[in-house]
């Protein structure tokens, strides 16, 4: 426990590098956010998997969003029961094994509506300075 850090750290590395490799976000000058557009804080979000990994997951803080401006729709990709109810009868029925899958990063490969821009503060920890001499703010490409 004591060496956590390490690992934390490297957790959030490798989940800033999911990002980029998604095109998450573009950074740009504070100067480039339309006037009036508020930028959203997001925040780390830290877990230990019962296998002992350290998992990682950078989130926009929805509770400081506002309904209309920052978003109009919430969309959570998740498997209904029923559906597994069919899969597992399926696979029982064909003498067939389940398994788990853990896809890294797949909540990164949705798309963002036409017109839909959201603007955030850089990740904590990560922020870079902009030729105005402040900090700079994402421009999301994708959902995050």
């Amino acid at each position: 426990m004591a060496d956590d850090h390490v690992g934390w750290s490297a957790a959030e590395r490798a989940e800033i590098a999911n990002h980029a490799a998604n095109g998450s976000w573009t950074c740009i000058d504070r100067s480039d956010v339309p006037h009036g557009r508020s930028l959203v804080r997001r925040i780390w979000v830290y877990k230990r998997k019962r296998s002992g990994s350290l998992k990682v997951r950078l989130c926009v803080q929805g509770c400081a969003q506002v309904h209309g401006v920052d978003y109009d729709q919430t969309f959570c990709a998740t498997l209904r029961p029923t559906s597994l109810c069919a899969l597992a009868s399926l696979a029982a029925t064909n003498g067939m094994r389940m398994r788990r899958w853990d896809f890294v990063a797949a909540y990164l490969q949705g798309e963002l509506q036409s017109g839909q821009v959201v603007y955030c503060h850089a990740p904590p920890g990560y922020a870079t300075m902009g030729a105005d001499g402040r900090p700079r703010v994402c421009r999301v490409e994708k959902p995050i």
